[in-house]
Formats: C-alpha cells, structure tokens, sequence
C-alpha cells in the first residue's frame, strides 16, 4: 500500500486541476477531533452474512462487481449487494466458481432483478468469468482459501488479488508516472474486516495498511467540505455532468488527492487528539455522507475500477 500512498502524494504534488486546502482540511478535523464519527460496516442490512466461507465468496462477487452506477439515475450499490444477497439466500450455488464462468448479460439482470442493461454490462459479466476462473483454477474455486492464503495480512490479500486477478489492477499513467489506486481490492479487505469485525476471515495484522478507496461519493464529499478544490474547468464539467474520460489528468487527480488527504486528515486527526483512526474508518464516514446527499454531484467516468 506504499505504492498507493507515494504515487498518490506524489500527484497530490504535481496536481493541474485538484489541489488540496489544508484550512479546510484543519477545519475539518477540527470539527471531528472531540467524536470521530464511527459508521458501522453494514448500517443498513444489506449485505449477506453468515459468518462463514459463504460471505466470503459474496464479498468477493459484489467487490468485483462494484464499479459505475451512474450512467443509470435509478441504479446504486444497495441495489447490487441486496441483489446478490437475495441471489445467495435463494441458492447457495449461485458464486460456485463453475457458475461464474457461464453468466451472460441477461443472467446477471435476473439475478439482480434488474429490468434493463447494466451500465458496462459485458465488463461485469466478463469480470464475473475471470473471477470464477482463477477461483477454480488457483483456489479450489473458494475465495475464503484466497483469503486464507494471505497470513492475515491485508496488504498480501491486496497484492494476490492483483497479482491473480487482471480486472482489480487499477492503476494510471499520469505525467509520466504509474500511479497505483487499487479501489476493488483494498476495498475487499476492508469489507472482510467489516463484516467480520476484525476476526476469523476479516482479521488482518495490518489493516491501518490499507487505504481510503479512490470513488466517484469521497471526492466529491471532500469538495463539497472545503477539503478539495477544483479548477474552473473541472468544476464546470462536473456541473454540466459531462463524462471524464478514464486515464486523464483529472481523473486521476480527484482520486489520488482524495487517497492523499484522507492520510493528511488521519495524520492531523492523530496530532491534534492523539486518537488512532484508520483510513477505512475515515472512507465509511465520507461515503455515508455522500450517499445520504441526493444532490451530490460526483464526477462521471467509465470505468472498471470504482
């Protein structure tokens, strides 16, 4: 996660469009340092859980599907992980590694309940291929002997999903310069973490490791906070809702300097009231914030990756 946070800052240092106000990043953390908002992992219900290899696999499918809702208005994340909880509650053999490989488009609709073509349809379906695929190939097609391979570290469980699974490696050139974000499979960790609350299959040694995960919600909550501040240019396109293409400079600046200040906001939060808070901790409460504004207006990109 070194490679995150050093290619973040380094972006965060040569950024064209997105700078970060440290006033009102101290603003911020000013208003939070006497109670660190503590958003519970599942707040809603929505994800399935049974305490077992199961919801293993679950987090695994909904993490690698977990990418662009936007290009349609009615269409969110609660709709995606409630759709795949009641697929797995109706029959458990739903994620089985040899399933995955056969879904096709209208499949995945019927199995989400969904009346019309997902946004980046055949993405997902193909990711839901690649992900039985190497399950089966790799892990006796269980994602639980994937996490189980990982020694209780976040930060290999990162670097194996990289490493066997071609549709999590998110990363961008920008100015000459790879720049590693890895939404997708930080975010599995951490939703492993969550749902387990730190034991059995979501115990990691080093989950303060892992950082904020790089969306379309967080960037936009840190703007709209004082945290962010966009060029004239920027700001105008994220007005008039027109699309930012994946790989460009702004693109990857609205998420490496969110992955950045997430780390400022967590390194002041520790100076000024001496209070550990994880990166995870910090993203969930930005996220609950942006979901629950209706009139946030977030960047748009297609993309596999967030």
């Amino acid at each position: 996660m070194e490679e995150v946070r050093e290619t973040s800052a380094w972006v965060a240092r040569n950024s064209s469009h997105v700078t970060i106000d440290s006033s009102g990043l101290e603003k911020v953390v000013e208003t939070m340092k006497e109670s660190i908002p503590k958003v519970e992992w599942d707040y809603e219900g929505i994800h399935y859980f049974d305490n077992g290899p199961l919801t293993v696999q679950y987090l695994f499918v909904l993490d690698a599907l977990n990418f662009c809702f936007w290009p349609d208005k009615d269409l969110n994340y609660d709709h995606l992980a409630k759709g795949l909880k009641e697929a797995l509650l109706n029959d458990h053999s739903a994620f089985d590694a040899d399933r995955l490989q056969k879904y096709t488009g209208p499949q995945l609709r019927e199995l989400l309940k969904w009346p019309r073509s997902l946004p980046l349809e055949e993405e997902r379906v193909r990711l839901l291929h690649e992900v039985g695929f190497e399950l089966e190939r790799s892990f006796e097609g269980k994602a639980s002997k994937l996490v189980e391979s990982c020694g209780k570290s976040a930060v290999k469980l990162v670097a194996l999903v990289t490493r066997h699974f071609p549709g999590f490696r998110d990363h961008s050139m920008y100015k000459g310069h790879q720049v590693f974000l890895y939404k997708r499979a930080q975010i599995f960790a951490a939703d492993l973490w969550g749902a387990f609350k730190g034991q059995g299959y979501g115990e990691f040694n080093d989950i303060g490791s892992i950082t904020m995960f790089a969306d379309y919600i967080v960037p936009a909550v840190l703007q709209q906070l004082g945290v962010l501040k966009y060029s004239s240019t920027l700001a105008n396109a994220i007005q008039a809702s027109s699309e930012i293409g994946a790989g460009t400079e702004e693109e990857v600046e609205l998420r490496a300097c969110s992955i950045f200040a997430v780390e400022k906001m967590r390194e002041l939060l520790s100076i000024k009231c001496g209070k550990q808070v994880l990166s995870v901790e910090l993203d969930l409460w930005l996220w609950s914030v942006g979901v629950q504004c209706p009139s946030l207006q977030h960047h748009r990109t297609l993309s596999i990756y967030y």
